[in-house]
């Protein structure tokens, strides 16, 4: 315990010194002296230099072996798989993108392959040296079946035993946690939601989605599908039956990306432009969260209300301490969104959570699954008592 205790203060301050360790601990100068030596000869730690412009003779500083262990992470799209590799500090060494769009008749194993294979090279590393995977997808995996669900729009994933498939050729455990679940503990774990046990995660970029955590612990389900309120019906919206094989639902029609062109063309705005519905409706909302007045203002209260017509169930049913707001969509409404937002729930819901921005801007849902794997890994590897 000891032992486990000193690696994650090392981990959370960076180099520290043996007198700071054992304060830090509450541990005698003998005993850390020892644990630390005990790390060392493990290849757990390493001495990193030594403290300097204080009075006294400098003391030895120890650090955290960054070598000591590296995972990977998938994030996975229609468009892309996105890969990476972090070593057991958690920082990234090794990134790559693999663009799929036209590579649909691409074994999917294949495809998993290449990605991580790139950023394993990227990383100067081998397959073999890489602890464990965690892959971000649409959707979720069916615990009992084992088949992708909830995500029609990921083509090639739904084969019922691609699991096992992709188990006969990768050499280390490989795990697989919903992308809307992954961008949360990124903000669990870097963000927004550090220090909070009860939280939902309103995710709005290609779908929107939430993750929710309760007690701490992501709630996944009975199937895997806790959270897809995309398919939520909600008023505003017509009723959409049939809605996995349809894809969408009452709450992304109402306020999804692909909502916002129509919004805004039913408002006068005019050159609204075509192409993919998250780049256009990034596009209208960082004009409409800058406009004080006019159509554009107009645009921003309009898609506020329907972001708050859905999240007034979820919050009455979960009751949360916060919701993080967070994907590109939301992002590009920034700070006039989140008020707006936050003005319509206090008004639609009787319980009233702080709304926050998702602090982890910078590929979420790839960060998440590397801290996933990062958390399961120290587990194992900085358990000095095997």
């Amino acid at each position: 315990m000891n032992d486990r205790a000193a690696l994650d203060l090392l981990l959370e301050h960076g180099p520290l010194s043996r007198t700071r360790i054992g304060k830090l601990t509450g541990l005698s100068k003998p005993t850390a002296s020892q644990l630390l030596a005990r790390l060392e000869a493990a290849g757990l730690v390493v001495a990193t230099g030594t403290t300097e412009g204080r009075p006294g003779p400098n003391a030895q500083l120890y650090a955290v072996h960054a070598g000591a262990a590296h995972v990977a992470a998938l994030d996975v799209t229609p468009e892309r798989i996105l890969a990476a590799v972090a070593d057991i500090t958690g920082e990234t060494v090794g990134a790559f993108e693999l663009p799929t769009p036209r590579r649909r008749t691409d074994s999917v194993v294949r495809q998993v392959c290449e990605a991580l294979d790139g950023a394993v090279k990227a990383a100067g590393l081998t397959r073999a040296e890489v602890h464990r995977v965690v892959i971000g997808t649409p959707g979720a995996f069916d615990p009992g079946t084992g088949r992708l669900r909830y995500a029609s729009h990921l083509p090639g994933w739904h084969s019922p035993t691609l699991l096992d498939d992709l188990a006969a050729v990768l050499p280390m455990p490989v795990e697989y946690e919903n992308d809307v679940n992954l961008a949360a503990i990124a903000e669990q774990r870097r963000g927004a939601a550090r220090g909070h046990e009860d939280f939902v995660l309103l995710w709005n970029e290609e779908g929107i989605g939430a993750a929710l955590v309760l007690g701490g612990r992501l709630h996944r389900g009975w199937t895997g599908g806790a959270g897809e309120v995309g398919f939520l019906p909600v008023p505003g919206a017509p009723l959409v039956r049939q809605v996995t094989k349809a894809n969408s639902g009452g709450y992304q029609e109402l306020a999804g990306a692909q909502a916002l062109p129509r919004l805004a063309r039913e408002l006068g705005i005019e050159g609204v432009g075509h192409g993919p519905h998250t780049v256009v409706a990034t596009a209208l909302l960082t004009r409409a969260a800058v406009a004080a007045e006019g159509p554009y203002r107009r645009l921003l209260e309009v898609f506020a209300t329907g972001l708050a017509t859905g999240l007034a169930s979820l919050v009455a049913v979960l009751d949360p301490e916060i919701v993080v707001l967070s994907g590109a969509v939301i992002a590009a409404g920034g700070e006039p969104l989140r008020e707006l937002v936050q003005a319509e729930l206090a008004e639609l819901a009787a319980s009233r959570p702080r709304l926050v921005l998702g602090e982890v801007q910078e590929h979420p849902v790839l960060r998440g699954a590397l801290e996933s794997a990062l958390a399961a890994t120290r587990d194992e590897v900085f358990d000095t008592s095997r």
